[in-house]
């Protein structure tokens, strides 16, 4: 049922109250037949909800319906909505959630939350390896008319985003910050994109930083919008495999790409293997649970092809030409590239800049560095 203006602002309202959250925010409804019923409840009633602690009670009465007006001002500045479960283009999938969020605000197009959709997930200092792997499985997914659903993290949730709309496809991308905020700064570009062409969703008000616990409650909404996740590359300690966590407690399936033993970022991916988690080997083992299979074993979609990297011109230095063998078409930070080149990064940054120069790499905000690249 949707809910009337009033009603659905004063749900609005209560849900902005800190540590409120869906399941006490249902509660309140139930005891106070409303949500305007809760906002005039006295304080001694409030205080005989369940899980409404003195703390929530005084917080509860400081809101008022004016909270819900500016913050639906601000969402209507940025060209955004803002969803409550009662709304039709409320992900159903979410509702079926442990903790479901009591507000989205969505940037882009919200029909995307009515189709069927896959996580994919990975680590932020990925391989070529997963690299290579991420664009495979993105480019069989949106063939199949799939949506992709990432972090909007630097690394590999940055390729399936951008991998989904080179192909034409289409993805949401899940923020732990409240839109108008780019996190990380490197992805801004990335970000307009996504806006443009996909949906920012996120369940953070307009404005609001990244915060220690963000992170892990937007990982929840991630598996939580699919049927499936699927992890590429993972450390033993990542938010992938939160992700893939809050996937499992989820009832959802969750898969892994096996990757070397001797590899750092798929320790995580081969214990998931090893604790029962689905391989990922082709396109037909994720597709299948989605009912659509190409019946081809031998591989219908093939690999994605990496973007063409600027060709390093003669006479580059060596030591410019190893650090330019060490990045990729998506941003890598400072400094993570020194250590991987074996430089501090003050010494790096001569490097970089020979390198932009030769017209081979760019350096962007965070500070992050990519490659170049060139048309086909």
């Amino acid at each position: 049922m949707t809910l009337d203006d009033p009603e659905r602002r004063a749900h609005i309202a209560l849900a902005l109250v800190p540590g409120i959250g869906s399941r006490r925010l249902a509660a309140l409804v139930e005891h106070c037949g409303s949500a305007l019923g809760a906002l005039a409840a006295p304080f001694a009633f409030l205080g005989t909800v369940p899980g409404i602690s003195r703390a929530a009670a005084t917080a509860i009465q400081r809101a008022s319906l004016d909270d819900a007006e500016t913050v639906l001002t601000r969402t209507e500045r940025l060209g955004a909505r803002l969803l409550v479960p009662a709304d039709p283009d409320f992900p159903a999938l979410l509702r079926e959630i442990h903790d479901p969020p009591p507000l989205l605000f969505a940037l882009g197009d919200t029909g995307l939350l009515r189709r069927e959709a896959v996580a994919i997930v990975g680590s932020r200092d990925h391989t070529p390896y997963g690299a290579a792997v991420a664009r495979t499985i993105v480019a069989s997914a949106v063939g199949a008319g799939l949506v992709v659903v990432s972090g909007m993290a630097r690394g590999l949730d940055a390729v399936a985003h951008a991998a989904a709309l080179d192909a034409s496809g289409d993805t949401i991308g899940v923020l732990g910050n409240g839109l108008g905020v780019v996190y990380p700064a490197a992805n801004r570009a990335l970000y307009e994109r996504v806006a443009a062409r996909g949906l920012l969703l996120t369940e953070f008000p307009p404005g609001e930083r990244p915060h220690a616990g963000s992170f892990p409650q937007r990982n929840r909404l991630i598996s939580g919008l699919c049927r499936a996740t699927v992890v590429v590359e993972a450390a033993v300690q990542s938010g992938a495999l939160v992700t893939a966590g809050a996937a499992l407690e989820q009832g959802r399936e969750v898969y892994a790409v096996p990757g070397p033993v001797t590899s750092a970022v798929s320790e995580g991916t081969n214990r998931l293997l090893r604790d029962g988690a689905t391989p990922w080997l082709e396109p037909d083992d994720l597709l299948e649970r989605y009912g659509l299979a190409t019946g081809d074993r031998a591989g219908a979609v093939r690999p994605a092809e990496p973007p063409a990297l600027v060709p390093l011109p003669e006479g580059l230095d060596p030591d410019a030409a190893a650090v330019a063998a060490a990045l990729d078409a998506e941003p890598l930070p400072l400094e993570v590239l020194a250590e991987r080149a074996g430089h501090s990064p003050a010494e790096l940054l001569g490097v970089v800049t020979r390198l932009e120069l030769a017209g081979v790499a760019a350096v962007e905000p965070g500070p992050a560095v990519r490659r170049l690249t060139r048309s086909r």
